[in-house]
């Protein structure tokens, strides 16, 4: 079952679509009538549904297994109320805490068993919220920005950079960027931060990726594995581009993907059952 609801964050309405299990994935722990939650981030621009609705089909395959899965659409973006381009990366990351209050508050999801699923700067997002939130236990992170501002000043060009700066907008696929969104890009550095997250980590990344390099899916594998707790996994998906846009591809990142975090429940039941 999908319905699609509204998360209230001060002024701004945020458009969710919520999908409910369809099976039962509890456990034999003290938690065993509940059920994992997953959110999706979306990336820079985007909305809940994603290129080639692959949000949509991410949400109803992981809903099969048994999960409960929210995407969103951020502040400016998609259905929601707001300006994109006026908001900045520390108010994307109280965004998606926002949806995880309103995920974990719900008496059928396991607080134990949370994963953020991020995509391009939507990723960077995930880990920069995992990071200042103990409650996510698990990160995906599809293609996901390393540099913010130098990653998406390279999509937007350096004149609408400069534009904004110098006159305190700029256009570009009809938002408009202020200074402000553009400065918080540079006060963050995901790869510096991925060190302080304890869970564990599924890196997916294209090689034919043209926006943001392959390179830093190896990069980020590196860093999360000098941790001294949480493992990292990493899939390179073969000609894939940055959303994984030909049938082989998606087939594959949902397959991975879907994999990887039953494998966490299982591991997160055989550890519940060894407590006990």
């Amino acid at each position: 079952m999908e319905r699609n609801i509204v998360i209230r964050l001060g002024r701004e309405e945020l458009t969710a679509s919520i999908h409910y299990p369809n099976k039962e994935k509890g456990t034999s722990g003290r938690c065993k009538d509940r059920v994992p939650l997953a959110v999706i981030c979306h990336g820079f621009v985007g909305n809940r549904i994603g290129a080639d609705r692959i949000f949509v089909k991410a949400a109803r395959e992981l809903a099969e297994d048994g999960y409960m899965v929210i995407r969103f659409d951020y502040a400016g973006c998609g259905e929601s109320s707001g300006n994109y381009g006026s908001e900045d990366m520390e108010s994307m990351i109280l965004q998606t805490r926002a949806v995880l209050d309103y995920g974990i508050g719900s008496a059928d999801v396991d607080p134990q068993r949370v994963t953020l699923i991020g995509h391009s700067l939507g990723g960077a997002v995930a880990l920069l919220t995992a990071v200042r939130d103990r409650r996510v236990k698990n990160l995906v992170l599809w293609a996901a920005v390393g540099y913010p501002f130098n990653d998406i000043v390279k999509i937007v060009g350096r004149e609408a950079y400069d534009h904004s700066v110098k006159n305190g907008s700029a256009d570009h696929a009809g938002y408009a960027f202020t200074p402000l969104y553009f400065n918080s890009l540079a006060s963050f550095q995901p790869f510096q931060e991925a060190g302080k997250f304890g869970g564990d980590v599924l890196v997916v990344h294209g090689t034919s990726d043209d926006i943001i390099p392959v390179d830093y899916a190896f990069l980020y594998q590196k860093l999360f594995w000098t941790r001294p707790e949480g493992r990292c996994d990493k899939e390179i998906i073969f000609q894939a581009d940055h959303t994984f846009s030909s049938g082989p591809a998606q087939s594959q990142l949902l397959k991975r993907t879907r994999e990887w975090m039953n494998q966490q429940e299982h591991l997160q039941e055989e550890w519940q059952n060894w407590m006990i």
